[in-house]
C-alpha cells in the first residue's frame, strides 16, 4: 500500500473548501482530470469515499469531514518543520542535561541558567545535583551533556573532556554562632581553632578541594581533627549550625544563610577554589554549544 503524500492532502483540502472540482483545479493551477484521479487514489488508499459526487454538487462524506481538520493540521506541522529544524540546529530547541556540584548552586549556576533561559527559552534544561566524581563518570558514559564541577580533571578524563573555568574564589570559615574566639575578629587565624572538630568533604569526592582545606591548616602549622564528613554543602553548613564543628567553605557559600552559622574571613593567604564546566569533546549537540557560548560571553 502506497503512503499518502502532502500533495494529495493539499488537493483534498482544496476540493473540500471549494466544493467544486473545477474551481479547486484552477486554485491548484492544474487541470480537473488529474485532480479527480488524485482524489480517487486517495480514497482508494483510505478505503472509503471522501466526497459524494453528483452532476450538480460535491459534498463531504462523514469520512471526508473527519479527515479535513486532520489534513489541515498535518500540513501546518509540515510547514513548520524547516523552522523547527533550523532552530534545533542553532541550539534554540532541544534538551540540555546539566549536572552541578552543590557549591555552584550558590555562585555560578543561577546566573548562568538565567542568562541561558533569556537567550534560549525553548531549550529544556534537565538539572541534577551530583558530586564531581559522579559527574565525571556520567560525562564519560554520555549520560549528561555538561557538568559544573571542581577541577582538576583526572588524566584519563582529559583525553575525552574539555573544560572551561568559571569561578575562582577564596575559602572562608563557617563556624557556630557565638564562639568566643570569633568575637571582635574580622579575619580569624586558624591556629585559634585547633581544638575544634573540622567538617569536610571526603577526599574521594573532590580531592583538590579536600587538599586545599587541609593545606590551609598545614600552612598554619597544625593538623585539624576531622569530626564529620559530608558530601553536600548544605549538609556541612547544617552540621556547623548544629554545633558539630567548623568548616572551610568557598566564599560563595556564605550566600547560604542558616541560623546558628557565622562566616568569617581566614587570616593569611588561602588557596583559591575553582568551579568550572566540563563536557565531552565529541558532543556536538547544538543546545550544549549554545550554553557554552552563553557562558563565554559572560567571561
Amino acid at each position: 500500500m502506497n503512503n499518502i503524500d502532502l500533495r494529495q492532502l493539499r488537493q483534498f483540502i482544496a476540493v473540500a473548501e471549494e466544493m467544486h472540482f473545477g474551481r479547486a483545479a484552477a486554485r491548484l493551477h492544474m487541470t480537473q482530470p488529474p485532480l479527480s484521479q488524485s482524489i480517487q487514489a486517495l480514497e482508494a488508499l483510505l478505503g472509503t469515499p471522501l466526497f459524494s459526487r453528483t452532476q450538480r454538487s460535491v459534498a463531504l462524506t462523514p469520512a471526508g469531514a473527519a479527515l479535513l481538520p486532520e489534513a489541515r493540521r498535518i500540513l501546518q506541522q509540515a510547514a513548520a518543520l524547516p523552522a523547527l529544524a533550523q532552530r534545533a540546529a542553532a541550539g534554540e530547541t532541544g534538551t540540555l542535561s546539566l549536572a552541578f556540584v552543590s557549591i555552584a548552586d550558590y555562585s555560578v549556576l543561577p546566573p548562568a541558567l538565567r542568562d541561558f533561559r533569556e537567550r534560549y527559552p525553548h531549550v529544556h534544561i534537565d538539572l541534577r545535583e551530583a558530586t564531581s566524581d559522579v559527574q565525571l563518570e556520567d560525562l564519560l558514559q554520555g549520560r549528561i551533556d555538561a557538568g559544573m564541577l571542581i577541577p582538576p580533571l583526572p588524566d584519563k578524563a582529559k583525553v575525552q573532556l574539555d573544560y572551561l573555568p568559571l569561578l575562582s574564589e577564596p575559602l572562608v570559615l563557617a563556624a557556630p554562632t557565638g564562639m568566643k574566639t570569633l568575637r571582635g575578629k574580622h579575619a580569624v587565624p586558624l591556629k585559634m581553632l585547633e581544638d575544634i572538630p573540622l567538617i569536610i568533604f571526603p577526599r574521594r569526592i573532590a580531592p583538590a578541594f579536600h587538599d586545599a582545606i587541609l593545606g590551609c591548616f598545614r600552612a598554619a602549622g597544625m593538623t585539624p581533627r576531622t569530626g564529620q564528613e559530608a558530601i553536600q554543602m548544605q549538609t556541612i553548613v547544617g552540621l556547623v549550625s548544629a554545633g558539630m564543628g567548623i568548616a572551610l567553605v568557598p566564599q560563595s557559600v556564605s550566600n547560604l544563610k542558616r541560623p546558628g552559622v557565622e562566616y568569617r574571613a581566614i587570616a593569611g593567604k588561602t588557596p583559591p577554589v575553582e568551579t568550572g564546566l566540563a563536557w565531552r569533546r565529541d558532543n556536538d549537540a547544538p543546545a550544549l554549544h549554545a550554553f557554552l557560548n552563553t557562558l563565554r560571553k559572560k567571561k
